[in-house]
């Protein structure tokens, strides 16, 4: 089927592609095709566990053109007193509003279960029809292969017998049984946790096994709207002041996790991985509740009645359920120009900010016309694994920050910004002055120091 011209083929109508296409709409008066596997768009959103929610506001998350959710505060729960989190259900239909705009246009071609592969061609899967279409740019909005539990099997054996089920399966739990082993330390295993707690699962029928202890993000610092000046702002600064101040990397973590930068659930345990997750104080004290806690490497393989990990085995109760939590959500992967001649490639240039870094490059396309300039303004910022990791971003954030606020209309358009989370536009010149001032003062010496603990580290 030949298709008519556009200016850009999108692979993929998940959040950085639907991100990327709202500012092409909303800035430009550019067409574009987007092509996607999923029936619907959202990407991995559709194949979520149902309990699933952000774990960071739902005002800046989304699109830049559309608010998302109500810029409401909960009042009850373990989110209380800090901005909504929007469900799985509600990013859905959120998603799906959007591109019922985006077609409504006359400018968007959207083509829903269809592949698109390496040498151009567009197939559909569930019939034999083929598309052809000819794009000025070709945006990979997929490459970086967000995943989730039910996408896939577990890396590890599960012998016959043994009830190994992803997140997805805990809603329809029948009561049948008595234990429960939470595969994975990262924020679906602290999901799925949360999810048997609050359900009313004793804390004793759970064993948790974490193959890593992770650092965290207090959710309650990662607050814009109302609440910027007391959280974003400060937290930002406090990053970069207690680089600037630290003797080592070991005194950096102590430092940020003395001031709440950082968090860890067991304090007696040192985390050697940092993955973005947010977490609250009072969802910390449920999780701590879980005792029976295994730190023995990965898991290896799960036979009825025990588990063999890297460095050893434990035998499990009976009516035991199994829930794999292991899926790599945020892989890091190798950095591309984002800029390449015809081919975009949507990748984060600030930490785990998927969706404005999407917002942010497509900007960039439609008002920089020099590729090696809007390259150097995009710098990837791979999504981090490992504690170091945490320092490797701060870094890379640094440098990506000090180069948008020398350009003024690039910081207009942060500012302005709904998915920009670091940035308020209604703060005061004064406000954004003084912080401005400080960031400046400390930004270069923390650049300095985090580079030499870097360097060290890698001797």
């Amino acid at each position: 089927m030949n298709d008519p011209k556009v200016d850009y083929l999108v692979v993929g109508a998940g959040a950085m592609g639907m991100a990327f296409t709202d500012v092409l709409m909303t800035e430009s008066d550019a067409t574009v095709a987007l092509v996607d596997r999923h029936h619907q768009p959202g990407g991995h959103w559709n194949v979520a566990y149902p309990f699933v929610r952000l774990h960071q506001p739902s005002s800046f998350y989304g699109v830049n053109s559309r608010p998302l959710g109500e810029d409401r505060i909960d009042t009850a729960g373990l989110n209380s007193g800090l901005y909504e989190l929007a469900s799985k259900s509600e990013i859905c239909s959120y998603y799906d509003n959007v591109m019922r705009d985006f077609i409504s246009s006359g400018r968007v071609r959207y083509l829903p279960m269809c592949e698109y592969h390496a040498d151009g061609r567009i197939t559909s899967l569930v019939s034999d029809v083929s598309h052809n279409i000819a794009a000025a740019r070709i945006v990979d909005a997929s490459y970086m292969n967000v995943r989730v539990p039910a996408m896939g099997s577990p890396s590890y054996e599960v012998a016959e017998g043994v009830h190994c089920v992803p997140p997805n399966a805990l809603a329809g739990l029948g009561g049948e049984w008595q234990n429960y082993v939470v595969v994975g330390a990262g924020k679906t295993g602290v999901d799925a946790c949360l999810f048997l707690l609050e359900n009313g699962a004793r804390p004793d029928s759970i064993c948790w096994i974490k193959p890593r202890d992770s650092w965290l993000w207090d959710r309650a610092r990662a607050q814009s709207g109302d609440l910027f000046e007391t959280s974003i702002r400060p937290f930002a600064l406090g990053q970069v002041i207690a680089a600037a101040e630290s003797e080592s990397a070991e005194d950096l973590f102590e430092r940020a996790s003395a001031a709440g930068l950082l968090l860890r659930i067991d304090d007696k345990v040192k985390p050697t991985m940092f993955r973005c997750a947010t977490v609250t104080r009072s969802e910390i004290e449920q999780l701590q509740r879980i005792e029976n806690v295994v730190r023995m490497g990965r898991v290896q393989r799960i036979d009825p009645g025990r588990v063999t990990l890297d460095q050893g085995s434990f035998e499990t109760g009976p009516a035991t359920l199994y829930i794999d939590c292991t899926a790599d959500g945020l892989a890091s992967r190798p950095p591309r120009a984002v800029f390449d001649n015809n081919r975009i490639t949507l990748q984060s240039v600030r930490t785990c900010q998927q969706v404005f870094s999407a917002a942010f490059i497509a900007h960039m396309e439609i008002s920089e016309p020099d590729e090696a300039r809007k390259n150097l303004l995009c710098t990837p910022v791979p999504h981090p694994d490992t504690d170091m990791d945490y320092l490797r971003t701060l870094l890379s954030d640094l440098a990506n920050g000090s180069l948008w606020a020398q350009d003024e209309s690039i910081a207009a358009w942060l500012k302005a910004a709904r998915l920009d989370g670091w940035s308020y536009p209604h703060s005061s010149a004064e406000a954004d002055a003084e912080f401005n001032a400080r960031l400046e003062k400390a930004g270069p010496i923390a650049a300095e120091k985090l580079m030499g603990y870097l360097t060290s580290s890698q001797a």
